[in-house]
C-alpha cells in the first residue's frame, strides 16, 4: 500500500461508525421522544396562571375625620392590630348623650313603681278604712234601734204621765244625735268606697304607665348600643393577618362609611389560578399533584395540589364574553 492513501477498509470502517453512532442518537431521540410522549400524555403546562389570594378590603362603618394612621403600604399587621383612627369627639358626646337619656327613662320608670308602690299602700289604708267605717256604721245602726225602742217607750209613758216631760226631751235628744251619727257613719262609708275605687283606678293607670315607659327605656337603650357600636367602629383594626397594601388615606381626611381605604392581604392563605383549554382538563382531577414554577423565584420549584376545577370557562364568567 502506497503512503497517502486511504484503504477502503478504512473507509468502510469510518462510515460504520457514523452509521453506529447515527442508529445510537436515532434511539436515543426515539426514547426520549417516547417518554417525552408519556410525559405529556400524563402531564399539562399552562403559562396562563397567575397567584391568587383573599384581598380584605378595608373601610370605615362610620364616616369622619381621619385623626391617626399607624400602618403604610406593604406593612406586616397582626389580626386585631389598628389601622386608623377616626375623629371619635362626636361619636363620644352622642354616647354619653344617649347614656343621659337612658338613666332620664329608668329613673322615670323607678317613678312609676314607686308611685305604684304608694298607690298600692294607700288602697290597703282604704281597706282598712273601709272595714272601720262599715263598722262604725253597724254600731250606730244598732245604737238607733236602741234608741229608737227607747224613744217609743218614753212616748208611751210621756203619755200616762209616768215620766216627766224633761227625761222624755232626754231621751228623744239621744235618739236625735244618734240619727245623726248613723247619717255619719252612712256618708263616711260611701266616701271611703269612692276614694277606694278611685284609687283602684289610679293603680291601673299606674300600672298601664309602666311597660310604654319600658319601651321608652328600652329605644334609649338601643340608641345607646348603637351610639357605642360606632365609638367602637372610630378604631379600625386588621380583620387578619398579612401586609397593607392600596393605601389611599392621609391624616386629616375626610371618609365617608364603607368607602375603600386600603386592603390587607394574608400570605398564608394563597393559591395559583390556572388557566387551561377545556380539551386539557378531561384526566384533571381534584387532589392531584402539581408543580408550581414561579417568575419571581426561577430557581425553585413549589408542590401543591388541585383544589378545585372551574365548572365554566372565563368566557362564560366575563362581563362581556368573546
Amino acid at each position: 500500500m502506497e503512503e497517502g492513501k486511504i484503504s477502503p477498509n478504512g473507509n468502510h470502517k469510518k462510515k460504520a461508525i457514523a452509521a453506529f453512532i447515527f442508529a445510537g442518537i436515532l434511539i436515543l431521540c426515539i426514547i426520549a421522544g417516547f417518554f417525552y410522549v408519556r410525559y405529556k400524555s400524563a402531564h399539562i403546562t399552562t403559562d396562563d396562571a397567575f397567584i391568587d389570594g383573599r384581598i380584605h378590603t378595608i373601610s370605615s362603618k362610620v364616616q369622619g375625620t381621619i385623626k391617626n394612621i399607624y400602618v403604610n403600604d406593604n406593612q406586616l399587621v397582626r389580626k386585631g392590630d389598628i389601622l386608623f383612627e377616626i375623629d371619635s369627639e362626636d361619636y363620644g358626646l352622642r354616647t354619653k348623650e344617649a347614656l343621659s337619656g337612658l338613666d332620664a327613662e329608668k329613673a322615670k320608670i323607678s317613678e312609676i313603681k314607686y308611685r305604684l308602690q304608694t298607690a298600692k299602700q294607700q288602697f290597703e289604708e282604704l281597706k282598712a278604712a273601709l272595714g272601720a267605717a262599715k263598722a262604725n256604721l253597724e254600731l250606730q245602726e244598732a245604737n238607733m234601734r236602741q234608741a229608737d225602742t227607747d224613744l217609743k217607750r218614753a212616748e208611751n209613758l210621756l203619755k200616762e204621765d209616768i215620766i216627766p216631760k224633761e227625761k222624755y226631751e232626754k231621751i228623744k235628744t239621744g235618739y236625735d244625735v244618734t240619727f245623726a251619727q248613723v247619717k255619719a257613719a252612712r256618708e263616711e262609708l260611701s266616701q271611703v268606697q269612692a276614694r277606694l275605687e278611685t284609687q283602684k283606678a289610679f293603680i291601673k293607670q299606674v300600672e298601664a304607665s309602666i311597660e310604654p315607659q319600658k319601651a321608652l327605656a328600652k329605644q334609649k337603650e338601643a340608641s345607646l348600643g348603637t351610639a357605642e357600636l360606632n365609638l367602637s367602629y372610630t378604631r379600625v383594626i386588621a380583620p387578619a393577618d398579612g401586609y397593607v397594601t392600596k393605601k389611599s388615606i392621609e391624616q386629616g381626611n375626610h371618609i365617608q362609611a364603607g368607602q375603600p381605604l386600603m386592603a390587607v392581604v394574608p400570605l398564608d392563605d394563597i393559591w395559583i389560578t390556572a388557566n387551561y383549554k377545556e380539551t386539557q382538563l378531561a384526566k384533571v382531577r381534584v387532589g392531584q399533584k402539581v408543580e408550581i414554577k414561579v417568575d419571581t423565584y426561577t430557581a425553585k420549584k413549589f408542590s401543591g395540589r388541585v383544589e378545585s376545577i372551574m365548572a365554566g370557562t372565563g368566557a362564560v364568567f366575563s362581563l362581556f364574553p368573546p
